[in-house]
């Protein structure tokens, strides 16, 4: 192997573009992708994005991306990677990355809601009555209806733009185990094809009132599991380490995976991946992180400026991060999907993303071009560790990294 460990970091939704096939993306009368481009518009809102780490890194490369500079950076590759799957949503980006092309896109509810059938037989196993039932912003359905939630301990059921249902309720009303409960039943009952959905959260919250509301750290998620062998699985049967960082566990629902620790920030998923980097007793494997608030507090609620700013405390940490990299480690940074912040909706765009390659073992780094898989990213992996992917991977490894 050239590299001993590997860190893939997810800046979950940073999406550099729009996707060659974004026009396949859309049906008449929906917002269509057509200029999409999440990093270049967040930067358009700003004078300058203070990005030092990402622009010696050759961010610049990517987009034109307002006043960055170009630089040289012989110890890093910048890509852009097309999705090959049939989606713009995190599993079916996160799949990719490690193998599994997706052909059949994931079930949404997010225009209509869930059928009535499923609410109604939801209610009936649970015991409660279930309020919400439309796509929304998990911090203004709290606003919304929390308050009717605790007067009658019902539970507030809602979804994104993602294949998810999400169960609401307070952990001082109704409590944690009867939540973890409800969203067991609600799991069995969403693996029905007519009801699919890819995951089923639970989303506590504490507070008595309207604009009060807060929620916990205490977020489960139920997941499906990848639909074929990853690199993860490989991996991890042939006794590397895979650790796992923020939501990847729940992604992957476990398989493949050797450790995970739970984050409460992408501020804490940095410190976080920096104390597995630090960590004497990792010694060959991969690190893989997802930094989901770039997503679920700024990208879904077109929040710019707090997505421009987000971007630049990660920049921050980077750079810690890079000073405590091995020699014989390697970094990949990149993104699951877009989500453009000044686009219309509140859903997810059809994005090319990043890809940053950093090591200290690069001696002539450049751009290297567009590539049509995020499965590059795990292909490479796998070539590094000496191993083959399964004959149903995609993905080819990009031989620049290796040679």
């Amino acid at each position: 192997m050239k590299f001993k460990r590997i860190f893939v970091i997810v800046m979950d939704s940073l999406g550099i573009g729009e996707a060659k096939d974004q026009a396949l993306f859309h049906q008449t009368g929906e917002v269509s992708d057509l200029g999409a481009n999440t990093f270049k518009h967040i930067s358009e809102a700003f004078d300058k994005l203070n990005i030092p780490t990402l622009t010696k890194l050759g961010i610049k490369d990517l987009d034109n991306l307002k006043n960055i500079d170009s630089v040289e950076h012989l110890s890093s590759y910048t890509l852009k990677l097309n999705e090959a799957s049939n989606g713009k949503d995190t599993m079916t980006g996160h799949w990719e990355m490690m193998g599994i092309k997706t052909t059949t896109p994931f079930k949404t509810f997010t225009d209509t809601g869930f059928p009535k059938e499923l609410i109604d037989e939801l209610e009936k196993q649970t015991g409660h009555k279930i309020i919400g039932n439309y796509a929304a912003s998990g911090t203004k359905i709290l606003d919304d209806l929390g308050e009717e939630q605790i007067r009658d301990n019902s539970l507030i059921v809602y979804t994104s733009s993602d294949s998810v249902l999400q169960i609401c309720a307070s952990e001082e009303v109704t409590g944690l185990d009867e939540l973890y409960r409800c969203c067991e039943i609600a799991r069995k009952l969403c693996l029905k094809d007519e009801w699919f959905v890819g995951r089923v959260i639970a989303r506590p919250f504490i507070g008595k009132k309207k604009g009060e509301f807060k929620r916990t750290s205490n977020r489960h998620d139920y997941a499906i599991s990848p639909s074929g062998i990853t690199a993860l699985n490989i991996l991890k049967d042939n006794n590397y380490e895979v650790r796992c960082v923020g939501k990847i566990n729940d992604i992957f629902n476990g398989c493949g995976v050797t450790s995970t620790v739970h984050t409460t920030s992408n501020n804490d998923g940095m410190d976080k991946t920096l104390n597995i980097c630090l960590d004497r007793s990792f010694n060959s494997g991969l690190c893989f992180v997802n930094l989901v608030e770039f997503d679920s507090e700024y990208g879904h609620r077109r929040n710019t400026i707090g997505y421009g700013k987000a971007i630049e405390e990660f920049d921050e940490k980077l750079n810690i991060l890079l000073e405590s990299l091995r020699d014989d480690d390697l970094l990949m940074i990149t993104a699951d999907h877009g989500n453009d912040p000044t686009w219309k909706g509140t859903d997810h765009t059809r994005e090319k993303v990043p890809l940053l390659v950093y090591s200290k073992m690069i001696k002539d780094g450049r751009y290297l071009g567009e590539r049509d898989s995020f499965a590059d990213i795990g292909d490479t992996i796998l070539t590094n560790f000496n191993l083959k992917k399964h004959p149903t991977m995609i993905g080819r490894t990009i031989e620049e990294i290796l040679k």
